[in-house]
């Protein structure tokens, strides 16, 4: 659908976080596949932070009460026309407020492009590891309790050739004379190194120097505080009497935002879980006991497995699949929403949009670029008239687990493996059938169940089988089968962007092998998927 299209028929999503109050390192995007990674780091260090596209207008930023700023890399040539650049106005504000400037990779060339220093091809590009030597007699404080040399991830092919005015270097390397320079008396620096990668051991250290040492930022970005800050704001917006509807599927991000959201005004904040038929094993009566029953949600099931499962028949597409039970969704949530308004009338839509899904919409991506809009809920048409609250859309994926824990929840609901809104349909190659999802089911909670009794579980970013559209002979007992052939697939991965197969023992392979072909009617072959993202995405479909 165009985008124009979007924008008027369904819900606006907001795409800055508002926090006029909250002092923040402002991490500004040049196009950097790092970029999250640099916001990751800073939040780390319990330090908020939020990222802006490189071309963010001086009002906008100017609204912050601004602690550093941060420029990120990018694949442009700073020297070339059509490079992204710092508006004129941005510095001047970092000018009149004295705000230390740290510039990577691009950033450090963008400093060197306003401030009047030289920026050309190499002779050699530089990518990997590299040895960083310290200037002799450096005591740079970005670089305090560092040794002289250190490993860092070089990603360039463009670099420094002279130093900008009232700069100095602080460090180079075998290929490049100035991959780190300073301004102490402009409180600026710039590397031509990324330090925000796990490549660069050191990497965190830098960071800290400058966010925590150099710009002095409180380390307060704690997440009990950030629940009892929204409980405030919340129910200053709902109001004494507001109702909020929201849809929920048990996982982590819905289930946290619930939960907050029940710590806020109690049973006026009316959940919706919908039964697609495609849900893991026993997962809609799991979930109504976790968050209802634990957690005290004000929650409705909606049992639609029939009318999902009959919509889906004869449908080999993924893309359809995704479409069917994207769009049923939406008028299943329409009809539950109307029968609740009629009992206690809504203004308000939970969604779990988490602080990537802002990432996406926000950045640089050059003037030929679509702007992603992101629906948690499917893309719930305009008609509702709901305004959104977005609880965890500050968050990346790990700080939402925090939080979890810190508002009580249980372990084993907080570390869940993310699980897609298509569910089980786009896990089952070809037709979805009702017998085909029910052989999914128990493969699938076979497979789960061994990774925690192992003690994988945990150390796995996603795990799941799949059911294939093949079928091979088999032995078993006797006779001779023809049956289904299911495919495990569990990655590593902390940001979902990239992924890597997870080494799992032969041992448990084996377990899961014998368990799976000996309990589960339907399937006689198990294999384990050995590709990794890129190029193989982590679902099939």
């Amino acid at each position: 659908m165009a985008q124009q299209e979007q924008s008027s028929e369904y819900l606006k999503q907001s795409s800055q976080l508002g926090n006029l109050g909250r002092p923040q390192v402002a991490i500004l995007d040049f196009g950097s596949q790092y970029s999250h990674l640099i916001a990751r780091r800073v939040r780390e260090l319990h330090v908020y932070c939020e990222l802006y596209s490189c071309l963010v207008t001086p009002e906008e930023l100017g609204q912050h009460e601004l602690t550093a700023v941060i420029l990120s890399g990018g694949p442009n040539s700073v020297y070339e026309e059509g490079a992204p650049h710092v508006a004129e106005g941005v510095w001047k504000i970092i000018k009149e407020r004295k705000v230390p400037v740290l510039g990577i990779c691009y950033g450090m060339q963008e400093l060197a492009h306003v401030f009047g220093g030289k920026v050309a091809p190499g002779l050699k590009r530089e990518y990997g590891k590299a040895s960083v030597s310290r200037v002799e007699g450096c005591d740079s404080p970005l670089f305090a309790g560092l040794s002289e040399e250190f490993i860092m991830w070089m990603s360039h092919g463009d670099k420094l050739h002279k130093v900008p005015d009232g700069f100095k270097a602080v460090a180079g390397t075998s290929n490049a004379d100035f991959v780190a320079i300073e301004n102490i008396s402009s409180q600026m620096w710039g590397l031509q190194f990324h330090p925000e990668v796990t490549h660069s051991p050191m990497g965190k250290d830098i960071i800290k120097n400058f966010v925590v040492s150099i710009a002095k930022a409180k380390q307060d970005w704690v997440m009990t505080d950030y629940a009892n800050e929204f409980i405030a704001e919340v129910r200053a917006k709902v109001g004494p009497t507001g109702h909020v509807i929201g849809a929920v599927s048990g996982g982590v991000d819905s289930t946290v935002a619930a939960v907050l959201m029940t710590k806020a005004i109690g049973d006026r904040f009316h959940a919706v879980l919908v039964d697609n038929g495609c849900l893991r094993k026993d997962e809609a009566v799991n979930v109504l006991k976790r968050m209802r029953d634990d957690c005290k949600v004000n929650l409705r099931c909606v049992d639609a497995k029939d009318r999902f499962l009959d919509l889906l028949k004869g449908v080999t597409d993924p893309e359809q699949k995704r479409k069917i039970i994207g769009g049923t969704f939406i008028d299943i949530f329409q009809e539950e929403s109307e029968k609740i308004q009629k009992q206690a009338p809504c203004d308000f839509l939970l969604q779990g949009t988490l602080y990537p899904d802002v990432i996406e919409s926000i950045s640089y991506k050059g003037p030929s670029a679509t702007i992603k809009t992101h629906h948690n809920v499917g893309g719930l048409p305009a008609s509702m008239k709901l305004k959104l609250i977005e609880p965890l859309r500050e968050l990346f994926k790990d700080e939402v687990r925090e939080l979890g824990i810190a508002l009580g929840i249980d372990e084993a609901s907080v570390w869940r493996h993310p699980f897609p809104g298509p569910g089980l349909a786009i896990r089952i190659l070809g037709e979805v059938t009702r017998e085909r999802c029910a052989i999914l089911q128990e493969a699938d909670a076979i497979m789960i169940e061994e990774l925690h009794k192992s003690g994988h579980y945990r150390l796995i970013g996603q795990a799941f089988v799949v059911l294939l559209p093949v079928k091979s002979v088999g032995v078993m007992g006797d006779g001779r089968t023809y049956e289904n052939v299911a495919c495990v697939r569990c990655v590593e991965t902390t940001d979902y962007m990239t992924a890597d197969f997870y080494h799992l023992p032969y041992e448990v392979m084996g377990n899961m092998s014998s368990r799976i072909i000996n309990e589960v009617r339907g399937i006689n072959r198990l294999c384990y998927d050995i590709s990794s993202k890129p190029p193989a995405t982590i679902e099939w479909e």
